[in-house]
């Protein structure tokens, strides 16, 4: 890199004379209803300051950052502008435009990122994320080409920056590919236009400063949000109370989906955090009881008739909602304060005597969770980008954790512990009822009607499960098996619900009769506006329509 930034001092005038040949507005002409109309701008690799000075012409204030010195310095005196400040900085550290202690609602790399080496370039996508504002843009022109001289140019890939932009929440659009406007018949040109979301309400970047910024290095408030969000995601009806500024959750689920989440890494891993203490909610008392089961046994509506089982069950969940009121929700507070982001009450129970059952009223009994609204709403709507960079987030410290331990395990070993359930196996269970249908009666598909074989069917995810992972018993339905490669991730449209809604109907009244309990349970705290008593096939169904809505508006999946 050294090197290459010595080329751009050596050949300052020549290389700045050809940048400024070619009109800014006309290069950036792909991206540029972008610009806001005022605001900061951050331009690295700032070269002769071309882009810089029309960004500030538009009405922005530039900090041009270029740390060859000639063509820094050449821009300075003859290309003054009160409107572009100039930096003498470079990736991946960019030390002084940290130290403004500001963030940016637009940042330019122009022709800049196949000179970072791809050991850097993680570390500084991180680092040029983390400055910009809530619906801040960020846009990278990648060249694609040789060097044409003594220049380090590094192969560069849109893939890769959707991949990076994927791990720090933003969102990623790939723009039509250019052809070179010096006309070099062997260079040619993507722009990738990355934006941080933003729901108006500041909540969306306050979760990022918590993931991202926050120092206290701890999986248990990486652990808290994804736990949250999966809640937030996959169960709308799980929310008890709603005002104007919180949303209250039953601590017990809150919980669950600790538990849930925690699971494959302490079978699997031995995860510790960064002191030598442990983990505080694995006690042996409690989790360490429960080691035979795996994280799919402990679903939503799961009878448990076993009273030794039933109280570690319980202990266990009493032990976990302990531990994150006392760490995670005790150490989140609002930046540069002490006040709390989160708040929790815990219940007074007794542990149970005969068994239990993972319904709406034991996970409640164990406490609320408060939420602020605008955090519960961002966890809904921006999930798709939250959780990828909560994930590597999660990745990230434990590879810190382990690092010199003499059986440390990789990247894709700890991504794949913190995947979520395995669909194949949780549909068994319903392979199985099907199986005993057919010993009497014929089953059907619930899509097309037609009657389904025994060795040649599918269980179809009613919403794709690559894209909202759920495994309740009202989204899995028999299908034909082409039909299943038909439908694959699509989501169904509304009419075609609707034309199979005899066919649903029918199925789960036949399937889940006989366990009704545990069917509405887990269909009312997933499903929107079911009562926690719900027992109409009907209302679940309806209830079914709405969250298909809600699923494309956030999702945008191609319709069946």
């Amino acid at each position: 890199m050294d090197d290459t930034i010595h080329f751009y001092t050596r050949h300052a005038e020549a290389l700045a004379a050809q940048y400024d040949s070619l009109d800014a507005e006309h290069v950036h002409r792909d991206w540029i209803d972008a610009l806001p109309s005022e605001g900061l701008a951050l331009d690295v690799g700032a070269g002769s300051g071309r882009d810089a000075r029309f960004m500030a012409s538009k009405g922005l204030t530039v900090y041009a950052v270029e740390p060859a010195d000639g063509i820094r310095e050449q821009a300075q005196r003859y290309h003054a502008s009160p409107n572009v400040h100039w930096l003498n900085d470079s990736l991946p550290e960019l030390r002084h435009v940290q130290g403004l202690n500001t963030k940016f609602d637009v940042i330019l790399l122009s022709a800049v990122w196949m000179h970072i080496a791809p050991s850097a370039r993680q570390r500084s996508f991180r680092k040029l994320s983390s400055l910009l504002k809530p619906n801040g843009k960020m846009v990278v022109s990648l060249r694609h080409g040789e060097s044409p001289d003594a220049r380090t140019m590094h192969p560069v890939s849109a893939d890769e920056l959707a991949q990076l932009a994927q791990q720090q929440g933003l969102s990623y659009k790939l723009l039509e590919p250019r052809t070179d406007e010096l006309k070099r018949q062997d260079v040619h040109w993507q722009t990738v236009l990355l934006t941080l979301p933003d729901d108006g309400t500041g909540a969306f970047p306050l979760l990022r400063n918590i993931v991202i910024n926050d120092n206290k290095s701890s999986t248990y408030k990486v652990a808290l949000l994804r736990t949250l969000l999966r809640i937030a995601e996959g169960h709308p009806g799980a929310v008890l109370t709603r005002t104007q500024n919180h949303v209250t959750l039953p601590m017990g689920l809150v919980a669950l989906y600790w538990l849930k989440l925690y699971k494959p890494l302490l079978d699997t891993y031995n995860l510790q955090q960064a002191n030598s203490r442990g983990l505080g909610f694995v006690k042996a008392s409690g989790w360490q009881t429960l080691q035979q089961f795996s994280a799919n046994d402990f679903y939503i509506g799961r009878l448990i008739t076993d009273a030794d089982e039933g109280r570690s069950v319980y202990r266990t969940l009493k032990d976990i909602a302990s531990t994150i009121r006392n760490m995670p929700v005790k150490y989140i507070t609002l930046p540069g304060s002490a006040q709390g982001v989160f708040d929790v009450e815990l219940g007074r129970t007794q542990a149970p005597k005969t068994g239990l059952v993972l319904d709406h009223a034991f996970l409640a009994s164990l406490g609320n969770f408060h939420v602020p609204r605008a955090i519960w709403d961002a966890l809904t709507h921006f999930s798709v980008w939250i959780e990828p960079a909560l994930i590597n987030e999660w990745v990230t410290l434990m590879e810190g954790y382990n690092r010199e331990h003499p059986r440390a395990y990789t990247t894709l070993d700890y991504r794949n512990a913190l995947n979520w359930e395995n669909p194949e196996r949780s549909t068994q269970r319903v392979r199985n009822r099907v199986q005993e249908l057919m010993q009497n009666a014929g089953v059907d598909c619930c899509w097309s009607g037609d009657s389904i074989r025994s060795q040649a069917y599918a269980i179809d995810h009613a919403f794709p499960f690559a894209r909202w992972p759920n495994n309740d018993l009202w989204n899995l339905l028999p299908t034909k098996t082409s039909v299943n490669a038909a439908k694959s991730d699509k989501l169904p449209t509304r009419h075609r619900l609707l034309e199979s809604r005899e066919l649903i109907l029918d199925w789960w009244q036949r399937g889940w009769s006989h366990n009704a309990r545990e069917f509405f349970t887990q269909a009312n705290f997933a499903l929107p506006n079911l009562a926690p008593d719900n027992q109409s096939f009907d209302d679940v169904f309806e209830a079914l329509t709405c969250q298909r809505d809600r699923i494309k508006q956030v999702q945008q999946l191609r319709d069946w």
